[in-house]
């Protein structure tokens, strides 16, 4: 079985081209399922239940959705095998542009869209920066100069990259996309001793532990404070 990891930011259309890839791997034999991670609902199991797709969704509460990621990632695969599938699709929240749910040796995508603004690829950190592939979506709403920009600010966050335009309404560029995912066919049993690409933030702080109370004497653990004192250049 192969296993790709998909993250992006909201509604940057990660569910949309996971479809249209499915789509297009189906023609040529190839079983896919998908794993889910979200935080608090999530309707798009939904939508891949529809297509036919073997699917599962996990929601982290309070928990980071990255962190209950790697908390579940193993699991996710020994379902993956019991499925019987060629490809195991996770897609992330893309909720922490901090975080980054990549493994070492398993292909990582990142889903960014055009209308997301002009300086968000600066902004994502490692979901962008450590992604083998990177998804710009969105691309018939905006002009082929800003397209264009826009590509270009992606590649100078991760120049090593693939980053290619895909349409997730006419699915253009989805049946070149699944050839890329399917490629490497790398056999996976288990993720057991695979390494994250991307060290997690450094925690805990008394808010991650359930502290409400606002205030210096009540923040305990890792906390950074503002230097608010310097001069505006």
């Amino acid at each position: 079985m192969n296993l790709v990891v998909f993250s992006g930011p909201p509604s940057s259309g990660k569910t949309s081209i996971i479809l249209k890839v499915i789509d297009s791997l189906k023609n040529v034999g190839i079983k896919v399922g998908v794993v889910k991670f979200d935080c608090l609902h999530t309707d798009d199991d939904i939508y891949y239940e529809k297509a036919g797709v073997p699917v599962r969704k996990g929601l982290s509460g309070s928990l980071c959705p990255d962190h209950f990621f790697v908390s579940n990632i193993e699991e996710v695969v020994q379902w993956g095998k019991l499925m019987d599938l060629d490809l195991l699709i996770t897609e992330s929240a893309g909720l922490c542009n901090r975080c980054s749910p990549y493994i070492k040796e398993i292909k990582g995508v990142c889903v960014i869209d055009n209308l997301s603004g002009i300086n968000t690829p600066k902004k994502i950190g490692p979901m962008l920066k450590s992604a083998d592939i990177v998804i710009i979506t969105k691309g018939d709403i905006v002009s082929q100069a800003e397209r264009e920009v826009f590509a270009s600010k992606v590649n100078s966050v991760n120049p090593t990259a693939i980053t290619m335009h895909v349409n997730g309404l006419t699915g253009q560029g989805a049946y070149e996309l699944g050839t890329l995912l399917m490629e490497e066919k790398k056999q996976i049993d288990t993720v057991k001793g695979m390494k994250l690409r991307f060290p997690m933030p450094s925690a805990l702080c008394s808010y991650c532990l359930g502290e409400t109370r606002i205030g210096e004497q009540y923040q305990m653990g890792n906390v950074r404070k503002m230097n608010l004192e310097q001069e505006d250049k």
